[in-house]
């Protein structure tokens, strides 16, 4: 049973205004993360950042968001999910202008951990909301589309909207977005959201809480590092180290009577293959929108903002398919949709590994319209978990997410660079062999640059053929482990899934 409004959830006056106070913080979370992309130039100059602390400006945010996550999900299921929110939007807000106005790389670097920590009290609060505001499956699946198009537009406007700040004003203007929509939810969600709290969740576990930034974080951060430089003794000594925290944590969660992760939501096989399919669609989307922006800047060479208008078709197109699923989820069983995306964008990706131009062009559109039913995975997790537990359930898919993306562009990366250097002539320089973009700011000869560009072509098409097989696999597994759950036309639905 939940305590406070959540007890009416049925009965929330205009819940779909509610769910447009909630796409406020998912669209500048998607935002802020792409908006940096193009001010990072800048604001180096600025600052004086070098190469080191510019990686550190680009992922603390992130770090500080995966290693937190389920921290905050579980908080917000003890202390409301409401409160939660406008916490972390007041906080939000306030390093939003820290961010803004940062005076030295430290101060910068400072901010963006302070943001990453705000924003990961927003993504889970956000869907375990909907959650209680939408109780029917059919209503929560279009909500879910609804809300993850938001994110996918934040996505797309992203590298546009920064390239616009940055060359009209500073590129402290980018970061400046988030006072606005911060204040705005914070006037308008205690008017539209309900309160909602688990009664009988016990204090919160800080050795817990520890633990799990000590499984969360050095697997991201070794990800990150193995798709950097590849596989050495710190990486591989950080990945363990991560790994084992991470057992630990499990075990420490099995003897507790108020854990802060709820381990009996993943005798769900709809939850946890939910989570195993969005791991799986994150880790090939994630390394691969990272080669195909390179390939745009690098090879094409378009501007930024060029290159943040060729990427937001396809974007539009995830956005547009998301909000058609919910749909056909009432009259078929979520397996086939999904699996039936998954195989979309299949298709999509042997496009873009057959060649450039247009077969680029329309296969990143084509595989994002399959990563539309990605939306029903979310409403798979949240309709697996008991109401109770929402926050926490949101927060474990969240961090499937984020450890996907890493794992992406780990693996796709790699695996890009592997094949960039075997292609790569032995004329190349030293330095240019590493990867492209050392090759374009060596400023070679034309004719070497066109090999090395070339090499990097055969790479992206590799990477790319490796995504098509991964995704025809993925849509196999899809169809075996979720053929149970049935079509989402009633309440009914959760009954089914529901774990016992």
């Amino acid at each position: 049973m939940i305590e406070g409004d959540s007890a009416r959830a049925s009965t929330v006056p205009r819940p779909w205004l509610g769910l447009m106070v909630l796409a406020l913080p998912t669209l500048l979370l998607a935002l802020d993360v792409s908006v940096l992309f193009l001010a990072l130039p800048h604001l180096s100059a600025d600052l004086g950042a070098n190469g080191t602390q510019q990686l550190w400006i680009m992922d603390i945010y992130g770090f500080m968001i995966a290693g937190l996550l389920v921290t905050m999900g579980t908080l917000g299921d003890r202390i409301g999910r409401r409160k939660l929110l406008m916490i972390g939007a007041a906080a939000f807000g306030v390093a939003s202008i820290l961010a803004a106005f940062s005076t030295s790389t430290e101060m910068l670097i400072a901010s963006r951990a302070f943001l990453g920590i705000a924003g990961a009290t927003l993504m889970p609060s956000t869907m375990a909301l909907i959650s209680t505001m939408f109780p029917d499956p059919g209503q929560r699946a279009s909500a879910l589309g609804v809300w993850l198009s938001c994110f996918l537009g934040g996505t797309a406007l992203g590298p546009l909207v920064g390239g616009v700040l940055v060359e009209a004003f500073w590129w402290g203007a980018a970061f400046l977005l988030g006072v606005p929509i911060m204040a705005l939810l914070l006037v308008a969600a205690p008017r539209l959201l309900p309160e909602c709290r688990d009664p009988r969740a016990g204090n919160l576990d800080l050795r817990s809480v520890l633990l799990s930034l000590a499984a969360i974080l050095p697997v991201v951060y070794g990800l990150k590092e193995l798709a950097r430089i590849g596989l050495t003794a710190p990486t591989l000594l950080t990945l363990s180290v991560g790994l084992i925290a991470g057992v630990i944590f499990v075990r420490r969660q099995r003897r507790l009577a108020s854990p802060l992760l709820n381990l009996s939501l993943f005798a769900s096989r709809s939850f946890s293959a939910a989570l195993l399919v969005g791991l799986m669609v994150g880790a090939m989307v994630g390394g691969m929108f990272l080669l195909v922006a390179q390939h745009i800047q690098l090879v094409e060479g378009r501007t930024p903002v060029e290159a943040g208008l060729w990427l937001v078709p396809g974007s539009l197109a995830m956005a547009a398919s998301s909000l058609l699923v919910p749909r056909l989820a009432r009259t078929i069983r979520p397996a086939r949709v999904i699996a039936g995306g998954l195989l979309i964008s299949a298709a999509g990706f042997g496009l873009m590994s057959y060649g450039n131009g247009v077969f680029l062009t329309v296969g990143f559109i084509v595989a994002n319209v399959g990563l539309g039913p990605l939306a029903l995975t979310y409403d798979l997790v949240l309709g697996s978990a008991p109401s109770a537990n929402a926050g926490a359930a949101s927060s474990l898919n969240e961090t499937s997410g984020e450890l996907g993306l890493a794992l992406g562009i780990a693996g796709m990366g790699s695996l890009a660079i592997a094949v960039y250097r075997g292609e790569a002539p032995a004329s190349l320089p030293e330095a240019a062999r590493e990867n492209l973009a050392a090759a374009v700011a060596a400023d070679l000869p034309a004719d070497l640059l066109n090999t090395a560009r070339n090499a990097f072509d055969v790479a992206m098409h590799v990477a790319a053929a490796f995504g098509t097989g991964v995704f025809t696999v993925l849509a196999l597994v899809t169809i075996l482990l979720l053929r149970h759950v049935p079509p989402s036309r009633s309440s009914e639905h959760l009954a089914t899934i529901t774990p016992s």
